[in-house]
């Protein structure tokens, strides 16, 4: 009988351990289907930034008018954005230190601040405005936002931002998902605010935390950090206690032995 207090006592400790790590690794534990009703953050546009890179392409009958103020490439030039088959592609406009682009015919346009679709609309007026085209239509595209995703994920790397919305599930899917190495619990998100780094921790395991979460929705050059959980920590380690190390089978047999003696006394 005591021997099998002993397995019992033995089984319970496994059990708790499991049950912990099982915690320690499930994504939105607080949902509860038919049940729960998040608020999501407002979705936060992307706002054109120094240095960025713009494809901005302009349209209309006329195609002599537009071809004055869509910038061709040429294979020799350096900085190339390549074409697709034989279309002739368009340049980017890389925006100044000052916020600005230079703009064929209409000169410095000041974009800083405003969305891919602000930036649009302004150009249209402004060509509107001059008698330069009746009924332009003006497209603008991003052409070098990304975000970086390091860490404990499957494909670490820089991702390239294709859409208005991008929030932290899109990067971290683009990068594989996290591995079970991954602190779901405190994901890093580094953004560059008027100069200054300031660091964002989201709790995946929270649905509320992280869709309240101010980075829930990524901004271009973010970085997306997921730091390993205290099993890979102690892996790193030489004498790492891990169910793959034999310090980790010695403590259970000290373990083991210990609650032996204490029910045999």
């Amino acid at each position: 009988m005591k021997f099998y207090k002993i397995i019992i006592v033995a089984a319970s400790v496994l059990v708790l351990v499991a049950c912990s790590t099982s915690k320690e690794i499930s994504y939105f534990q607080d949902l509860r289907p038919g049940e729960s009703e998040l608020t999501l953050a407002a979705p936060m546009e992307i706002k054109i930034q120094p240095k960025d890179k713009l494809s901005i392409l302009v349209n209309s009958q006329d195609l002599r008018l537009t071809n004055l103020f869509n910038l061709p490439i040429v294979s020799q030039q350096v900085g190339q954005e390549s074409s697709s088959g034989t279309n002739r592609g368009v340049s980017g406009y890389t925006v100044d230190s000052k916020g600005d682009i230079d703009f064929p015919v209409l000169g410095g346009l000041h974009v800083q601040g405003m969305t891919r679709e602000e930036v649009a609309v302004y150009i249209k007026k402004e060509l509107q405005s001059h008698d330069l085209i009746k009924d332009p239509v003006v497209t603008v595209e991003f052409m070098n936002l990304s975000v970086n995703v390091m860490g404990e994920v499957n494909r670490p790397g820089r991702y390239n931002i294709d859409k208005d919305h991008l929030t932290i599930l899109d990067a971290l899917s683009q990068a594989g998902d996290l591995t079970i190495y991954g602190k779901r619990e405190k994901v890093l998100v580094l953004r560059n605010e008027n100069g200054t780094q300031r660091v964002y921790g989201i709790n995946l395991c929270s649905a509320d935390h992280l869709y309240s979460s101010p980075v829930y929705y990524l901004q271009q050059n973010d970085v997306v950090y997921v730091e390993p959980n205290d099993t890979k920590a102690r892996q790193s380690t030489v004498n790492g206690n891990n169910v793959r190390s034999t310090s980790f089978w010695i403590s259970l047999a000290s373990l083991l032995t210990t609650i032996s003696v204490l029910i045999f006394k």
